[in-house]
């Protein structure tokens, strides 16, 4: 005779009505809001510039207020590549002077080249003396170089001019470039700390098998120091596109005149009572271009690599 055992009955779950609603997370909102207005306040002088650009020269007084172009146009940068008589220029509102825009491009490009790779590579020599060589009062003198990091830039002007004046260089490219060719106590730190992250069984493998420490440090440590050199070089060559207080004490002449010096003059030139603003915002558009576009394609780089050598 077989007996049966009776399952204890199972409750059915309750059905939910309605789905929980999540709170709305209000300081993500708050921080994505301001992170937008401070974006679109960041991004609004080059949008002005933009629009600035494309207008009528004659025109933007009238609609000074307008974030339209007024009397959309590309006249400001047929002016600025040289593509107009000066009747023309007079006649489209502009200032009647001229910007040697390709020669003025040109030398600003020889200047931040020359500079960028000068500064890269003695830097790079420099910080890794600082993070592998053992000398006496390395320490010392590495805090006497970061020490140069609060002395102002102007405070060196004067005697480097006196000695750029004294060497007879004014007016030349080497006079532009050899007080900022070597190194700077930021590029040195900046690798530095890359360096010092480097394993130094590397170094000891390839000196046990006959490599000098130049041979190290050329094949070894500069190929594995790739992110952060590129990312010096652009940072070092956006610094000096962007001079522009020294290129104008020494580089007077039209022959060694860089990009922003020009610009400058060329805003000083009002024969009709005022600058040539279309014309003037056209040739910061054009000059700010290829920097801009570096910086876009290598941004996430320079993020990165400055992330892994440790500055905060």
């Amino acid at each position: 005779m077989t007996t049966t055992t009776a399952r204890p009955a199972t409750t059915p779950r309750p059905v939910p009505t309605s789905r929980t609603r999540r709170p709305v997370p209000w300081g993500r909102v708050v921080g994505w809001v301001c992170l937008i207005v401070i974006l679109l306040i960041t991004l609004f002088p080059f949008y002005w510039m933009l629009r600035t650009a494309f207008s009528d020269n004659r025109a933007l007084a009238a609609e000074a207020g307008n974030l339209l172009p007024a009397d959309l146009t590309l006249d400001a940068f047929r002016r600025v590549f040289g593509l107009t008589t000066l009747e023309e220029s007079l006649a489209q509102g502009g200032a009647g002077g001229r910007i040697h825009f390709w020669l003025y491009l040109r030398n600003s490009v020889i200047v931040a080249t020359a500079i960028t790779v000068g500064q890269v590579f003695f830097s790079a020599m420099a910080a890794y003396a600082f993070a592998r060589l053992r000398w006496p009062g390395r320490d010392t003198v590495f805090a006497i170089f970061l020490s140069a990091l609060m002395v102002p830039g102007i405070f060196t002007a004067i005697p480097n001019f006196v000695l750029i004046k004294e060497l007879g260089l004014l007016n030349t490219f080497p006079g532009l470039i050899l007080p900022t060719v070597f190194m700077t106590p930021f590029a040195i730190f900046f690798l530095r700390q890359f360096f010092l992250g480097i394993p130094r069984e590397l170094e000891e493998a390839a000196m046990l098998d006959g490599a000098s420490r130049a041979r190290v440090f050329l094949r070894i440590i500069l190929p594995m120091a790739g992110a952060p050199i590129t990312t010096l070089g652009v940072l070092t060559y956006i610094t000096a596109w962007n001079e522009y207080f020294w290129p104008l004490l020494v580089g007077q002449s039209d022959d060694v005149r860089v990009l922003t010096v020009a610009l400058g003059i060329f805003r000083s030139q009002t024969p009709q009572g005022s600058p040539d603003w279309a014309g003037l915002m056209a040739a910061t558009l054009v000059a700010a271009l290829p920097i801009v576009a570096l910086f876009i394609a290598l941004g996430k780089r320079i993020v990165s690599s400055i992330g892994f050598s440790g500055i905060k």
